[in-house]
């Protein structure tokens, strides 16, 4: 395993001191973990990040799409010249 060193603000460093001692584990395994997480959420697609928002609005349409001009009005997207 290759090392490095970094430089952390001192919250963040008293963070991963604190939950190194309360697990019992080195801050490497912390920071590796951390780190980690991160890449697995970056990887996640769009849907699986909003997956818990779909169908939780009622009455709303089933598929916007289908019928756009029915639901954005004419003249969408331009000033208004009130």
């Amino acid at each position: 395993m290759k090392t490095i060193t970094i430089r952390l603000p001192e919250p963040i460093a008293a963070e991963i001191e604190a939950e190194s001692r309360e697990r019992k584990l080195s801050k490497s395994d912390i920071v590796r973990e951390r780190i980690e997480s991160t890449e697995r959420t970056k990887r996640r697609g769009a849907l699986d990040l909003i997956s818990d928002l779909v169908g939780s609005i009622k009455g709303g349409p089933s598929d916007l799409s289908a019928n756009k001009k029915r639901y954005l009005r004419k003249g969408y997207g331009r000033k208004s010249h009130r």
